[in-house]
């Protein structure tokens, strides 16, 4: 056997990547993905850069304009970025900020005199990955009277440090970024309108009394300018949410406190807002920090649980709402009728990565749980009929909830009882020796003598033969009673075991669909390749589009096909499953002997060719029934089997000739 040719792995085979393709050769160690979410992320460490500038207390609006050329320009008034030359760190500024990693003016933020307490921005790592991931970019800072400028291509300096003076009647402070995200970096650079919208949104609820200002061009360079402003932050927020549906009227908690993590760790300052109330209709659970919205939560997700799970329980346990020995509540009988947003903001934060999804402070999450308890505890006692509607409604949600899971159960037990005795209740149902519904198959035979022909050709191991004898009932055309008086459909979907679909209330003892219930991988289709095999497999496949689309829709149902002809010569015997196929073979096999014919039906097949040509998974050929157009499929399905006689005729007459060849009248 020929060796693997070896590659030599030595000391110098250690590289490290260098500058810019840090970031443009591995984008998603810093935004968390190389595609359009990475992208995204990309714009929002601009943005964050000017967020991080209004919380402090400079500039109080910020404009995004989106171009249909996919380059974004962020614009605040804020104090404008330093630029300059840094004495301390020997270079410039804008080397810092957008060519070095790990720089920035946010290091400090726990110390007394910081440029920056509450800011989203912490690693340093924003502006300059922007920039390394970007086709091109330029900055303007305005900054004491004057105008500083650079401009970066492809993740290098495109020039010096521009600087000039301001105009007399246009003096102003704060920092513009215009750039384009690189398509050789991220896979996708084309940020959807939407999801400008939404940030812009969620940045306004979160800083109350901060302009966000969105300006979207349109294909005729006009641009749609849409502005978000939450005067009360969250409050007007959740007032938005719930509307005239809150059960009961939003309540607002304000906190400020001081910890730290660890004993060892220093402390670092906390505030946050916690705006709550319930709803029968709505139910929200929003959670922000330091102006970053917390799609994964982390902290306060783990703290509201634990607050709102303790207090409920313990006012409900110190009223006597519960019934004797009723189990206590859990938090998902809350959740479903609480909506509640809570903006908080830290000097020190833990975020799980850099994509600050979620955060991991333990003492956020020890303070923001001990605070709610309290709130909780005083809110119940001096609102007793506010606290009495939440009590009411969270039980009815938890008796619901324990009712629908005792029905599940309860139907989980009958079809797994079902299961194990179906070979004695299913007449000529021929069972596989697996248990496991991931591999096993079910095939769907016609007749008899074609069960028997499968059963020898079969892997017993996996794959189970069921017949039908004769043609089923066309179930597109008849009602549910009569549909449920056929032994054969009946026998059909108890051995399916995944229940049945309705779409109105019938009298049956067949229990509702519940697709974890399936018993099979595969539900394989085998008929002859005649005019009743056609018709068997129509009537088949309209008994699944009536009684059981989902298993269509997530391709769980096959058609075997059938070989047509045989052609036999000396040594080997050929199968072709159409006239193509067929004339291949044939000018192949050349001058050599064969002979030809028509494929017998099933029933009459030897167990190695039935082996062969329909059941062994490696040899076979399945078409998988796909719901490719369900309005179309619906009405051919009428046209052709249900009561449209009209269509029908009209079809025949369009048609018939497509079938008629070479009749005698």
């Amino acid at each position: 056997m020929a060796k693997a040719k070896q590659t030599a792995y030595n000391d110098q085979s250690i590289t490290k990547l260098k500058g810019k393709d840090r970031v443009r050769l591995r984008p998603a160690v810093i935004f968390g993905s190389d595609g359009l979410e990475g992208c995204q992320h990309s714009f929002f460490e601009i943005l964050a850069n000017s967020v991080d500038e209004a919380r402090a207390g400079y500039g109080s609006e910020i404009t995004v304009i989106a171009y249909r050329d996919l380059s974004i320009r962020v614009e605040d008034n804020g104090r404008g970025v330093p630029l300059g030359y840094n004495e301390k760190e020997g270079c410039y500024n804008w080397e810092l900020i957008y060519c070095e990693l790990y720089a920035g003016g946010k290091y400090e933020n726990n110390s007394e005199g910081s440029a920056y307490d509450y800011s989203l921005g912490l690693n340093g790592l924003g502006a300059c990955a922007t920039q390394y991931s970007s086709e091109f970019m330029q900055v303007a800072s305005y900054k004491d009277g004057k105008v500083f400028e650079i401009d970066f291509k492809g993740g290098d300096p495109a020039g010096e440090l521009r600087e000039r003076p301001q105009g007399k009647g246009d003096r102003r402070s704060g920092t513009t970024v215009y750039w384009r995200p690189d398509i050789k970096v991220f896979n996708d650079i084309r940020i959807p309108q939407e999801f400008f919208v939404s940030t812009m949104r969620r940045q306004a609820i979160v800083n109350a009394g901060v302009r966000f200002v969105l300006k979207l061009e349109k294909e005729n360079g006009e641009f749609e300018e849409s502005v978000h402003f939450y005067a009360n932050g969250i409050a007007d927020y959740i007032t938005e949410l719930t509307g005239e549906e809150a059960m009961t009227a939003p309540v607002l908690w304000k906190m400020e406190t001081m910890g730290r993590d660890r004993e060892d760790k220093p402390d670092y300052k906390l505030r946050a807002e916690i705006a709550f109330c319930t709803s029968k209709t709505v139910s929200a659970s929003e959670y922000y920090h330091n102006s970053s919205y917390l799609e994964l939560g982390g902290s306060p997700d783990k703290a509201v649980r634990s607050a709102f799970t303790f207090a409920v329980d313990k006012y409900l346990r110190a009223t006597g709402k519960y019934s004797k020995n009723e189990a206590k509540i859990a938090y998902q009988d809350i959740e479903d009728c609480l909506v509640i947003i809570i903006n908080s903001a830290s000097t020190e934060t833990s975020y799980e990565n850099q994509t600050k999804k979620a955060i991991n402070n333990v003492f956020i999450t020890k303070a923001l749980t001990e605070y709610i308890k309290q709130q909780l505890e005083i809110y119940f006692a001096e609102n007793p009929a506010a606290a009495d509607l939440i009590g009411a409604q969270v039980l009815l949600n938890k008796r619901s909830r324990e009712t629908a899971e005792s029905n599940r159960l309860s139907l989980k037990k009958k079809l797994a009882a079902s299961s194990m005795d179906i070979t004695n209740r299913v007449e000529k149902f021929i069972a596989c020796q697996s248990k496991d519904p991931e591999i096993r198959e079910l095939y769907i035979v016609e007749g008899d003598s074609a069960a028997g022909a499968c059963k020898q050709g079969r892997d017993a191991t996996f794959q189970a033969i069921i017949p039908v004898r004769g043609k089923t009932l066309n179930c597109m055309k008849s009602n549910y009673a009569r549909i449920f008086e056929s032994k054969i459909i009946v026998d059909l979907l108890r051995v399916i075991g995944c229940g049945v679909e309705l779409h109105e209330k019938v009298k049956t003892d067949m229990p509702p669909f519940d697709f974890n219930a399936l018993r099979w991988s595969k539900i394989i289709i085998c008929t002859d390749a005649d005019e009743d095999g056609f018709q068997i497999r129509t009537l088949l496949l309209t008994l699944f589009y009536r009684l059981l689309p989902t298993l269509i829709e997530r391709q769980k149902v096959f058609i075997a096909e059938s070989p047509l002809f045989e052609i036999t010569t000396k040594d080997k015997t050929y199968f072709a499953y159409n006239e193509n196929e067929k004339a291949e073979i044939l000018a192949k096999l050349g001058n050599t002997k064969y002979t030809l014919q028509r494929s017998k039906g099933l029933g009459e097949n030897e167990a190695d060719m039935m082996w062969h040509t329909t059941m062994n998974p490696a040899t076979r050929r399945l078409i998988a029934v796909v719901p490719a157009d369900a309005e179309e499929t619906l009405r051919m399905f009428d046209v052709l089997m249900g009561d449209a006689l009209q269509e029908r005729k009209k079809f025949i007459v369009d048609n018939g000739h497509r079938y008629i060849k070479d009749a005698d009248f």
